[in-house]
């Protein structure tokens, strides 16, 4: 497979407010869960959004993040089926989308979950500071990894790639699997992550409020 190369720029507008790198999640609020258009996604508190596949860990990498548990974990894949909004340290919007590949019959559909995934991340109107797309690290980025990280590429938006599960793998196991990563994903930034053994959340914090 040829290598995807990042050609997104670091933008920061006017309205973000200067943040310290050594910044320490103090309190996470759950705002609300919304289905489409609504006008808290076009507020001017920063946002920074987290995507992923069904089944990759978003919610319990979340919980990690934010030293709480106020994500809904689930065993169940495609449980999450809205846009879910949480207030941040009172100045930042984290923005929990639901997962992209696998939909609960008795809910949305698939196609329905990325139409909302899609009218949120790539709507002109709306702005996210950071984009974090999650990937399974153990199991590589699937084809739908790779087309929401193409799409990404393609709207020029300012994203990382977090490789989470990373405990789940040997040693060896881990550097061929970051290596191969590496190659497909060019110049992004990949910060590999466990929530078992919370590796990767001083890193992912810094990066995300930089």
């Amino acid at each position: 497979m040829a290598k995807i190369i990042n050609k997104t720029k670091k933008i920061h507008t006017s309205k973000e407010k200067p943040i310290s790198s050594e910044i320490k999640i103090t309190s996470t609020k759950f705002i609300k869960g919304v289905v489409g258009d609504d006008s808290i996604l076009a507020s001017d508190i920063p946002q920074i959004a987290f995507i992923g596949r069904s089944n990759v860990g978003k919610s319990s990498l979340i919980n990690a993040l934010t030293n709480s548990k106020i994500s809904r974990t689930s065993s169940f894949p495609g449980r999450t089926q809205e846009i879910n909004i949480f207030l941040i340290n009172e100045s930042y919007y984290l923005v929990d989308l639901p997962g992209y590949g696998f939909a609960r019959a008795s809910g949305l559909g698939r196609e329905k979950i990325g139409e909302l995934i899609d009218s949120y991340l790539f709507n002109s109107i709306y702005n996210q500071k950071r984009i974090v797309l999650i990937i399974d690290a153990n199991v590589g980025m699937t084809e739908r990894d790779i087309t929401m990280y193409q799409e990404l590429v393609h709207h020029e938006k300012d994203f990382i790639i977090v490789a989470n599960k990373i405990d789940k793998m040997t040693q060896a196991e881990y550097h061929k699997k970051m290596t191969e990563l590496k190659k497909l994903v060019g110049e992004s930034r990949v910060i590999p992550f466990s929530t078992k053994k919370r590796k990767g959340i001083e890193a992912l914090t810094d990066e995300i409020f930089s």
